[in-house]
């Protein structure tokens, strides 16, 4: 007897499985080979009775309570019968307050029931409940495949950009230099940059020179004097400028991956790149799965929610890669590098022979501030021997065990 999803995927063979009782006698050792034979063979006798009993009973009978909204699930459950050539029924009981029966044909069953006057639980078997059951099912499947289908679909937005993020980060841990990403990344950030105060196609009145030089300093720490070359070079184009503002750029990087070594900064670019990287994608994930819950709501405003999703998921991706540009370059132009001294860096010597004592302690052994401020390595009198129990001598008031006498 099985309720709705009971009973798949189990093979249930007629008369009783007893595999388990033969391997149990096969793993004993304890009895001999001849009797273990006869014991299996028994086993098998006694099974052989009661499978020819159950075939003869008509074989394994399903009854269902209830239809899934699948035809496929409920073949499943009819395929646990007649198995192998076994002989196998099954049989199915419904009410009109099933699910399936209620939502799409149960008004209609019930008006047939009241106008032929049939009384409660009167059992109905007749090709309309079949049909109708059958039709509603594929309802079901339809409106289940076309969800699933609209589901895949929002999902190839975000695996296609998966695949872009991925295939990136798997050449960053593959390759030791960076340099040729990281070039183009900084170009870029300083073209966005030089482009925020100097519009494309302006005249000089429109350009902001303070400001793009107080900018450069204070996001990418870049001492560049914009003003002094326009006021020197009346005829300075924009392109020029920024073609020089990139050399020095370029130069000030080249100097830090000069001071530390190349292979130490490749390593150390690789790794905020991926840091960047890994910490921007988790967002827009978040960002996505935000935008996926409410974007049905587009369809009031007579859009398409799927193309309006594709449109801004495109346009997210795009912000992503602008702030893990954005945000590379800034770390690696405003890292500073120093060089500890010398004496800072080198080891101290490992000192032995260390003696932790109370402030007082010197007074009450009469080795005052004097032999303190002479600095002379001479070993400390030890004094008159304390015994535990006694006061401590630096005159605490507590036993020289309790103060003292832990430091020895």
């Amino acid at each position: 007897i099985a309720t709705n999803m009971a009973g798949r995927g189990t093979d249930i063979v007629l008369g009783g499985s007893i595999e388990k009782q033969i391997s149990a006698l096969r793993d004993d050792e304890t009895l001999a080979a001849a009797d273990r034979d006869a014991a299996i063979a028994e086993i098998r006798t006694q099974w052989q009775v009661l499978h020819d009993q159950v075939v003869a009973a008509g074989g394994l009978h399903i009854i269902g309570s209830e239809r899934h909204e699948s035809r496929r699930i409920d073949n499943q459950l009819r395929g646990r019968s007649g198995r192998q050539g076994d002989p196998g029924s099954s049989r199915f009981y419904l009410a009109l307050d099933d699910a399936l029966l209620r939502i799409f044909a149960g008004e209609r069953l019930k008006a047939i029931m009241e106008r032929l006057k049939m009384p409660e639980g009167e059992p109905i078997e007749h090709p309309l409940v079949s049909r109708s059951l059958e039709s509603a099912q594929r309802k079901v499947e339809a409106r289940n495949f076309d969800i699933r289908k609209q589901l895949l679909e929002y999902d190839d937005v975000s695996n296609d950009q998966r695949k872009v993020i991925y295939a990136q980060r798997n050449e960053l841990l593959e390759s030791d230099d960076i340099s040729e990403t990281v070039t183009p990344m900084r170009e870029g950030v300083l073209h966005d940059t030089f482009r925020a105060y100097v519009p494309a196609d302006s005249v000089e009145e429109q350009w902001d020179l303070p400001g793009l030089e107080r900018a450069l300093a204070a996001e990418l720490l870049l001492q560049v004097p914009i003003v002094e070359w326009s006021r020197d070079e009346p005829n300075l184009r924009d392109e020029e400028m920024l073609a020089r503002i990139v050399e020095t750029a370029a130069a000030s990087y080249a100097a830090k991956v000069e001071m530390v070594g190349a292979d130490g900064f490749h390593q150390f670019e690789r790794n905020v790149m991926l840091q960047s990287m890994d910490t921007h994608w988790r967002e827009h994930l978040a960002a996505l799965d935000h935008l996926r819950q409410g974007i049905h709501l587009r369809g009031y405003a007579q859009k398409n929610p799927k193309q309006e999703y594709k449109r801004e998921a495109f346009e997210l991706f795009e912000r992503l890669l602008e702030n893990v540009r954005g945000d590379v370059t800034r770390l690696l132009m405003t890292v500073q590098v120093r060089q500890q001294d010398v004496e800072e860096t080198a080891p101290h010597a490992e000192v032995q022979n260390v003696r932790y004592q109370h402030a007082d302690y010197d007074e009450a052994l009469g080795t005052g501030d004097r032999e303190a401020s002479a600095g002379a390595q001479k070993p400390l009198p030890s004094g008159p021997k304390v015994g535990r129990n006694e006061p401590c001598p630096c005159g605490s008031g507590k036993k020289y065990k309790l103060c003292h006498g832990k430091l020895s």
